[in-house]
């Protein structure tokens, strides 16, 4: 009789959750758009956001209310200005011949993600962001979870945890405060910026975020 031993680990679909803004891309592009277009000091919203006085939906959703430009206005005003992070596309590649679901989840606005990947021809991955409609008085941004529902806070962790609910492995990927708390749901996590430094505070188990082309390396050790 043969006997069948494996990790529980392994027995788990894997999925892959990465922010957008400063992780795949390699700065901020929501911020470099309120520099430009933004009709008041939204830059008084982030001292908030850092300083934990509102969260990062409510500081998306006030401060690209100041934005009365219309969409392809601030698509052009992006164009060549993007750099995405080395190996991202050899990235996606690896994920798919893994069958790894790979998902962006990203407090970041959809209309500049879509465009961004449609550049990159990568329009096909699945991405969960705010939803932006443009209106004369101003940028309407809506935060929407995996239920169904309007958020105000906590938009990554929601996702993190209806993919863990769905019996998936997740490996996550992220650079900033807003990626700490889903990050700690996380199986492991590719960590840059300040989410690298929350993990080394905290104990938190992660590998440093380089490059995409480092990325594959390491999760090949993670099989």
């Amino acid at each position: 009789m043969m006997v069948e031993c494996c990790d529980e680990r392994s027995m788990l679909r894997t999925l892959v959750q990465c922010d957008f803004d400063g992780t795949i891309t390699e700065g901020d592009v929501s911020s470099d758009i309120l520099d430009v277009f933004a009709r008041g000091d939204w830059r008084r919203l982030q001292r908030d956001y850092e300083e934990r006085r509102i969260s990062v939906q409510e500081l998306n959703t006030r401060a690209f209310a100041m934005v009365k430009a219309e969409e392809s206005a601030l698509l052009k005003a992006m164009k060549g200005r993007v750099r995405v992070r080395d190996g991202f596309d050899e990235f996606v590649r690896y994920c798919g011949e893994r069958d790894f679901r790979l998902v962006i989840v990203s407090n970041g606005l959809d209309f500049y993600i879509s465009a961004i990947l449609r550049n990159l021809g990568l329009e096909s991955i699945e991405v969960f962001s705010a939803r932006a409609t443009f209106r004369p008085e101003g940028v309407e941004v809506r935060y929407v979870g995996p239920d169904g529902q309007v958020l105000t806070d906590g938009f990554k962790e929601a996702y993190i945890r209806s993919f863990l609910e769905q019996g998936y492995r997740v490996i996550y990927m992220g650079n900033g405060e807003s990626d700490a708390a889903p990050a700690r749901h996380a199986h492991h996590v590719f960590a840059t910026g300040k989410l690298l430094s929350y993990c080394g505070e905290n104990n938190l188990d992660c590998s440093p975020l380089v490059t995409f082309t480092d990325v594959v390396s390491e999760m090949e050790l993670l099989q």
